[in-house]
């Protein structure tokens, strides 16, 4: 079985990802002082790496991920400057750039080589020494410790070129500090992944549906992911050649992962609709394995030579990362992909959601949201069971899913629609909990939750903002890694939270409506 999230962006045991730590200094001061600044930056990059790679210090334990800090030498020349950026562009494992300015830099060195890098930016706005040495500082440490000074003038120049980047400032020793490097890290791992992703449709859109449409296109040109179909009947040849050796061992795997309905299990009724699921499983790996695909999509209306509606299949392998949405929603798997990529050694969980129903009781309003079947494991509260029962759609047999409650807790949801003239992410922080009563007759995955600030105003901004109806729901990534990823894709998001109002909300729409429309014209 192979693990998407083994390594972000590629198959499991892959290299693992770079993000490189530049220096900027100047020759003026000397041999010796520039010494001290390769030593302390040295040991600066090896604080936050630690930080970074171990949750050192941070408040939820978070860290950054499968990546390293690579540190390079100190840079005080406009060619050298100029080769490190082109370096980073050519490199596909390096996912991005961390700047610092230990010294005074100046920033006119820097210039053809921020203008020609294409990997996204930190400026790192830091300085080796927490406290000042009161009682002995004297000239000798203020030409040492210019960051204050040099990250100002670096600042400068990436304005002066509308240079992308994320700034973060304080000392590496600041849980917060290392908090929003690694939302950055993250972020990047994501920008890494859909820049290369490869999704197979298997049959088109659901018909007459608005939502799931785009623009392919522009999609590969602007996030740079290749989407095209493939007839459901090339997948069924695929499914129908397994053998039946390799479903004997994955059925044995389900029993021991999954509470099976007994009727399943080996003797029981149902069994030989297990032994599909498990058929359908091994089919889709194997097609999506040999053509080099992270994400996909189904569609209940294009099923082919299939006799289930994929369900299971589609559960497990969202579970080892791929990405998927249903109805041909590839849009939205691509989104699930790179959010997944994103959270790689998280804790929580990520899925394609739909919100399905509400419950409207005054001051108890809450969302129940579901699938048909295909809802992720990696959020769920418990070991699910693995079950069959009727769908009455699709026009199949009966298919085998797992069924199980979402865990509580604060999470994120997050759709991505096509405006026509522009991309769009809309984002709404909310608070997963218990359902209120038991769902004996609902066998599906399901998620029950509380939007912020409250639902009234998070549906209304929602429908507002014309955002989609299928969703990916994240308790693993929040606002502040996907706001990084919307500026390294220079897309738009939009963020609904506690503090949201439907009058700030309109007015940021018609901001925001304002300004792609400019920007587009830059």
């Amino acid at each position: 079985m192979t693990s998407l999230d083994a390594a972000p962006g590629s198959p499991s045991g892959a290299p693992r990802r770079e993000v490189w730590f530049l220096t900027g200094s100047q020759g003026l001061y000397g041999e010796d002082t520039l010494r001290q600044v390769a030593e302390q930056s040295q040991s600066i990059a090896e604080q936050l790496a630690a930080a970074l790679g171990e949750g050192a210090g941070a408040t939820d334990g978070r860290n950054a991920g499968p990546i390293d800090l690579v540190w390079k030498p100190v840079l005080t020349d406009a060619a050298v400057i100029r080769r490190v950026c082109l370096d980073a562009n050519g490199d596909d494992g390096c996912v991005g750039l961390i700047a610092w300015m230990h010294t005074f830099s100046p920033a006119k060195m820097w210039i053809s080589g921020l203008d020609a890098l294409r990997k996204p930016l930190l400026h790192l706005h830091t300085q080796a020494n927490v406290a000042l040495p009161w009682a002995t500082i004297d000239m000798d440490f203020m030409n040492l410790n210019q960051a204050a000074h040099g990250d100002r003038e670096f600042g400068f120049v990436q304005t002066r070129l509308g240079v992308p980047r994320k700034t973060v400032a304080g000392h590496v020793s600041d849980p917060h500090v290392a908090e929003r490097v690694g939302a950055w890290v993250r972020a990047a791992l994501g920008l890494a992944e859909v820049r290369t992703l490869k999704l197979a449709r298997f049959g088109d859109n659901m018909r007459d549906v608005a939502v799931t449409e785009g623009d392919k296109v522009e999609a590969q040109l602007r996030f740079g992911v290749s989407v095209n179909t493939y007839g459901v009947n090339d997948l069924v040849a695929v499914v129908d050649a397994v053998a039946d050796a390799r479903i004997d061992a994955l059925v044995k795997q389900y029993e021991d992962e999954y509470r099976v309905a007994l009727e399943l299990r080996a003797g029981g009724d149902r069994h030989a609709s297990l032994r599909y699921g498990a058929r359908i499983e091994l089919g889709l790996r194997d097609f999506l394995t040999r053509g080099g695909f992270h994400a996909f999509t189904t569609n209940f209306e294009d099923l082919g030579g299939l006799r289930q509606l994929p369900g299971l299949a589609v559960q497990r392998l969202m579970a080892d990362g791929y990405g998927f949405g249903g109805e041909g929603d590839w849009k939205t798997s691509v989104l699930l992909r790179t959010v997944k990529a994103m959270a790689a050694g998280l804790p929580g969980g990520t899925s394609f959601m739909e919100d399905y129903t509400y419950h409207l009781e005054p001051g108890r309003e809450l969302i129940l949201g579901a699938h048909m079947l295909e809802v992720c494991p990696t959020i769920a509260a418990d070991t699910p069971s693995l079950e069959i029962h009727p769908l009455g759609i699709g026009g199949r047999e009966d298919p085998v899913r797992l069924v199980f409650d979402a865990r509580t807790g604060p999470a994120t949801v997050v759709g991505l629609a096509d405006l026509g003239d522009r991309f769009r992410l809309v984002a709404n922080e909310i608070d997963v909990v218990p359902p209120p009563e038991p769902l004996p007759k609902l066998p599906v995955a399901r998620a029950v939750w509380r939007p912020r600030p409250d639902l009234r105003t998070s549906a209304e901004a929602w429908l507002t903002a014309g955002a989609p109806h299928h969703t990916v729901l994240s308790s693993a990534i929040g606002a502040e890694e996907l706001n990084d990823l919307a500026e390294m894709l220079s897309v738009e998001l939009l963020v609904i939270d506690a503090d949201t109002t439907i009058r700030q909300f309109t007015r940021e729409l018609r901001w925001n409506q304002a300004y792609h429309r400019l920007a587009q014209g830059f």
